[in-house]
């Protein structure tokens, strides 16, 4: 996890789908209440002992941890074997202290599923600098894998076992499912760390043949988040890189297989989509494309820009040279319908010493996607000439379906 920044921008497209806030628990009987457990906090220059905790919530009390180390502790905790499990791995803590988003990220998931949550707390081995804390990612998962061993014998089915994995965390969940032979139910990876593992073995790092479905989802290959795809499916969100609207969350799947149904399943299949920079982040997605009536010398650029009441929404046409045909995607809060103007820039080209007069003339179309039949495609009645640098407005009429 990037030392000192904020959270970290992977989570907020949890928050696409699932970022309401927590409802209150239910009314219960005047009985003691269990102890809470918080996180660990360590003094970073005092090496990185791996000093383990296993907290459990529950959906009748998704503020409080309880340690939970042996059987013992998860019977009279409220520990349900007939629900699914969820355990939540942090990763690199430069400071030593406790994740900001950690809490969050519980209610989230209780109020999402059905399922007794598990977050180990490994503050202390993922401290001060972090190589050390990449050497205890073997330790770390020897000692996760044991405690599940403890699930296990209370009748946990492997498959009923979720890891959700943030950055170092991941590939400790990895290694974990590794010790599982790949029968654990599902690892979720949140941006997969780079540093170390980038040209790391399959066994050292997280990879599709650790659980029956492997997910990760990437939002920052350009920092410390891993390039290469790890899963049988990876995400790469606005490109992977730099995100919209950051600091804040990220969801692939809370169901089952992250709603993926294809049998055989995958390996190092790449989905790419783009989100808004404003919560709750989802967007709809439309084709543009843009057809020049003659094919030019070099590359064309076009910026597209839809307006939505006080909303605007923007995406680049990139037109190679001698070829007619630009596409691109384009991202916007509001259902395409509800677009009622388009501008159309011609980039114009660096020319220090005279203005770029260059004029072009196409046809633009747009389509929401995914684009099923023709009869959804929208495209201006007239063909549109565009002068370099200067933004061309037109009405876009979408009929509501």
């Amino acid at each position: 996890m990037r030392p000192g920044l904020r959270g970290r921008c992977f989570f907020w497209l949890w928050g696409l789908f699932f970022w309401f806030g927590v409802g209150s628990a239910g009314d219960t009987p005047p009985t003691e209440q269990p102890k809470c457990t918080d996180f660990q906090n360590a003094n970073p220059f005092r090496g990185t002992n791996l000093k383990v905790q296993f907290l459990l919530f529950t959906p009748s009390d998704p503020h409080c941890g309880n340690l939970v180390e042996e059987s013992s502790d998860l019977q009279n905790s409220g520990f349900n074997v007939t629900l699914g499990t969820k355990l939540i791995i942090h990763g690199f803590r430069a400071l030593g202290t406790k994740p900001s988003w950690i809490e969050k990220l519980i209610r989230t998931l209780l109020r999402a599923a059905d399922a007794n949550v598990i977050a180990v707390d490994w503050v202390y081995g993922s401290t001060g600098v972090y190589f050390s804390a990449v050497e205890n990612v073997v330790k770390l998962g020897l000692k996760i894998s044991s405690f599940l061993s403890k699930l296990l014998v209370l009748g946990v089915s492997e498959s009923s076992i979720h890891i959700i994995g943030v950055s170092l965390g991941a590939h400790v969940g990895g290694m974990v499912g590794h010790f599982y032979k790949g029968q654990l139910g599902l690892i979720t990876g949140l941006d997969p760390a780079g540093p170390e593992y980038t040209r790391a073995s399959l066994e050292e790092r997280l990879d599709a043949g650790d659980a029956l479905f492997v997910e990760a989802i990437h939002t920052d290959t350009d920092n410390l988040g891993i390039r290469i795809p790890v899963g049988h499916v990876d995400y790469f969100v606005n490109g992977g890189e730099d995100q919209p609207g950051c600091p804040t969350f990220i969801h692939a799947g809370l169901v089952e297989q992250g709603g993926v149904k294809i049998e055989p399943l995958p390996k190092e299949v790449r989905v790419y989509l783009l989100t808004t920079s404003r919560a709750p982040y989802c967007a709809h997605h439309s084709l543009v494309e843009f057809n020049l009536q003659e094919p030019r010398n070099k590359d064309t650029h076009i910026v597209v820009t839809f307006l939505s009441s006080n909303v605007t929404s923007s995406a680049k046409i990139t037109i190679p040279k001698q070829k007619l045909q630009g596409r691109g995607v384009l991202a916007h809060p509001t259902p395409q319908c509800q677009i009622h103007q388009v501008n159309l820039k011609f980039q114009a080209s660096r020319q220090f010493w005279r203005k770029d007069r260059t004029t072009i003339v196409g046809k633009f179309c747009t389509a929401p996607l995914p684009v099923n039949d023709n009869k959804k495609t929208v495209c201006l009645p007239e063909p549109v000439n565009l002068q370099a640098g200067v933004t061309v407005c037109r009405d876009l009429k979408i009929t509501c379906v």
